[in-house]
Parts: C-alpha cells; sequence; structure tokens
C-alpha cells in the first residue's frame, strides 16, 4: 500500500514506524516534513515551507488555529505535486498538532487517516492550573483552550483512529473521541538503552576532565528545555540539601535554556528591553546557587544521543518531575537503562512508576520529600538494586520497541484499513 507520513519535525514519534512499513515488499512511504530530516532507508521525503506566520489581527483565541490552517494551506499545496505525480495513499499517518494534516482528506478523501494522538487541553484537571506559584488559570483560558482543541476536532471528524502513547494521554480525550484511541507507546529500543557497567563518561570542567564511572556518585536530571513543566524547579530547591548530605555527589543536567511548553520567564528588573529574556535555568540557579558546590553541578546543555544514554547507564538516582502532561521518553529510558529513580507522584507518571516497586513517587511540589528520597537511595545500594532492577524488567514488558510497541503500531496502521 501507499502511506503518508505527515510531520513538522519527521520522524518524530514516527522514527521506527515509517521505515518498518517502507520495509515490507510493495510499500511506497512517503513522508512530509518543515524542519530538516535525516534520510531514512525506503522513505521519500517531501519538504514543504509556511509561507507566513498569522497576521496577529485575528482573535486571540483564534490566532493558534489560524497558525495551524496557515500550515495545513501549505501541506495542501505541497501534496498536489505528489497527486500530479500519482500518487495516491492508502493510509495518511499524521501528527496534527501543528495542523498539517487539515486539509489532505479533501485532496485524497479515499485515504484513511489515522492521527497521533498527543494531548488534549483542558483549563482544569492537567497541566492548566495545576502549578500556583506560576499564577492562576486566567478567566479566558477555558475559551483559549477550546479553539485550540478545535485542531482535533476537526481531525477527529474525519479520522478512522488514533494512537496514543499513554492510557492517561488517552484519558485526557473526550469520549467521543477516545473510543477510537488504541494506545500504543512509540518504544524503547532496549537492547540499546540498557545497564552497563563498564561504561565510562569524561566531563570537561573548569579544573580539566573528570572520568566518572559506575563507582562514581551520579545524580541526573533530564530536560528537554529546563522549565517548570518538568519540574527543574522543583529539583533545584532540593539540589542543596542533597548535595550536603552527599559531599561526594555529582549532579548531571541535561537540557536547553529554552521553553519546550509553557511561557519564558518575565524580564528581570532592569533587564535590556530590546533583548529577548533569558530561560528559567538561571532563575532558579541562582534562587539556590549560594548554598550549592559548583564544582559538583554539571549543566550538560544538549548533547548527543549516545552521551544521554551513557548518562543514565552512569545514574545512581534519576530524577523526574512533570506536570499532568506529555509523559517523557526520557523517563521510559531511564527505567530501560535499570535506573533508581524518583518521580513526581502526578498521574501520568503512575501509569511508570509504582511506588516502592519501580521508583519511589514523591508528592510534585515536595522539594524536601524529594531530597530525602534522592539520599536515601543513594545511601542504599540494594535497594538502588532492587528498583533498577524491577524498572528494567517493566520497561521490557510495557515498552520493548521489537517484542510489544512496534508490532502494535504496525497493527494499527492495517486496522485503519480495515
Amino acid at each position: 500500500m501507499n502511506i503518508l507520513f505527515v510531520h513538522q519535525n519527521f520522524p518524530g514519534q514516527f522514527k521506527h514506524l515509517a521505515p518498518a512499513l517502507a520495509a515490507l515488499p510493495g510499500h511506497r512511504v512517503v513522508a512530509m516534513h518543515i524542519n530538516p530530516s535525516p534520510p531514512m532507508p525506503g522513505v521519500q521525503l517531501v519538504p514543504y515551507a509556511v509561507p507566513r506566520q498569522a497576521a496577529g489581527k485575528t482573535h486571540r483565541w483564534l490566532t493558534d488555529l489560524e497558525t495551524k490552517v496557515i500550515r495545513g494551506e501549505a501541506a495542501y499545496r505541497a501534496t498536489l505535486t505528489l497527486k500530479q505525480d500519482g500518487f495516491s495513499p492508502d493510509v495518511i499517518v499524521a501528527h496534527p498538532g501543528w495542523g498539517e494534516s487539515l486539509f489532505l482528506k479533501d485532496l485524497w478523501p479515499q485515504a484513511r487517516l489515522g492521527i497521533y494522538s498527543e494531548f488534549y487541553y483542558h483549563a482544569q484537571g492537567a497541566d492548566m492550573g495545576f502549578d500556583p506559584e506560576f499564577g492562576p488559570v486566567k478567566d479566558d483560558d477555558a475559551c483559549r483552550l477550546r479553539m485550540k482543541n478545535a485542531n482535533y476536532e476537526l481531525h477527529f471528524a474525519q479520522s478512522q483512529g488514533g494512537l496514543a502513547p499513554t492510557h492517561w494521554q488517552r484519558s485526557v480525550f473526550p469520549e467521543r473521541f477516545r473510543s477510537k484511541i488504541t494506545v500504543m507507546h512509540d518504544g524503547i529500543d532496549t537492547q540499546l538503552v540498557r545497564p552497563n557497567a563498564a561504561v565510562q563518561m569524561v566531563l570537561g570542567t573548569r579544573r580539566g576532565e573528570v572520568r566518572l564511572t559506575r563507582q562514581d556518585e551520579v545524580i541526573t536530571f533530564v530536560n528537554r528545555n529546563l522549565e517548570p513543566y518538568r519540574g527543574y524547579h522543583i529539583f533545584m530547591r532540593a539540589l542543596p540539601a542533597i548535595m550536603k548530605a552527599r559531599p561526594k555527589a555529582r549532579v548531571l543536567i541535561v537540557g536547553a535554556d529554552g521553553v519546550s511548553y509553557g511561557a519564558l520567564p518575565p524580564q528581570a528588573a532592569g533587564a535590556d528591553p530590546a533583548k529577548p529574556p533569558t530561560g528559567w535555568r538561571d532563575v532558579f540557579l541562582n534562587e539556590v546557587k549560594a548554598d550549592l558546590d559548583m564544582d559538583r553541578v554539571h549543566f550538560l546543555g544538549k548533547v548527543p544521543y549516545a552521551d544521554f544514554l551513557q548518562m543514565l547507564q552512569l545514574s545512581t538516582v534519576h530524577a523526574y518531575l512533570t506536570y499532568p502532561f506529555v509523559l517523557s521518553w526520557s523517563l521510559l529510558e531511564a527505567m530501560s537503562s535499570g535506573c533508581a529513580i524518583v518521580a513526581s507522584d502526578t498521574t501520568p507518571v503512575r501509569e511508570a512508576i509504582e511506588h516502592n516497586k519501580t521508583g519511589r513517587l514523591v508528592n510534585f511540589f515536595d522539594a524536601a520529600g524529594f531530597a530525602s528520597n534522592v539520599i536515601a537511595l543513594c545511601e542504599d545500594r540494594a535497594e538502588r538494586d532492587r528498583l533498577g532492577q524491577a524498572a528494567r524488567a517493566f520497561a521490557l514488558s510495557q515498552y520493548d520497541l521489537s517484542s510489544h510497541c512496534l508490532p502494535g503500531q504496525m497493527a494499527w496502521v492495517k486496522s485503519l484499513l480495515d
């Protein structure tokens, strides 16, 4: 069959599914994207460009939808060439989050559309208003989010099915959509992401190179961007107590200084208004910096994937926090690496971490409790080993790519035709 993938950051969540389908005899796989995409065996890449941004003159509740319509039109016009060249997809697999797939069924009405169902927004009960530190919910947020969700309303009306990576993410969709959504995670390559007792990692510091092994005490924390949505502020507030109690521990922090979710921090007093605001990294670092031994705190920024895996394999204790929002791949990769994990007791996390079985759960806002649990695990090798082994066993049984997730994804694609 002919299969069209649509994802602005292709391959994104389809990095295993697209090449697996392309490897099957007789299949033709095409992928549309905006941002640069690496070559993929058997997959024809079709880039397209967005001609303009939202005009800024529409109603503020409509700005998000206007942006998606602009992208949807760009994708529609780019696929006209594909149609003229004789390509007709049997199945369209799309991440609809940016709107590119809005109008493709108008071009190919016979195609079966499956959409990646990542998150349906709510004014209450999920991420919005979860953290009171960053202000109350605005009185018009429910209205704004209703229009933001219009994108899913338009997609589900023409789709044959959805795919959610976790049961909790499926649960935030309305029942009229939930019944069409299959739960299957993107998958973790557990043979690549695995424990390694011989792992070594060299860190460059202001005092020279430091070589870390499993004999060292290493506390790890990972965000795509260091921001409140992923609990960066709580982790930093826990650090002084952790580092005081564990004088030989090194802290490795991975993440850029931008935002993936939420807003940038407000401009600091006296900041140059002509310069863009900085990210959250220094806001919360400065809050606790006087109580930290900065020679043992290492901000690594964005790192190559191989270095990220080494860091997890080195980890004595891994910290993970999140608002009630999309579950990070990094948590499941930490589990697959056999890490002893202290995580926030929030709804998406409970799907992977069972308290005192596959990790430790702590109230998201309890920095002191978070610190005490990290310290306790640093002091107890047997408990770390028990939790880490159970975490890996759970990852193998529920999130393994080759035995579970990829076959499930491919069965889902076939079900779109059925």
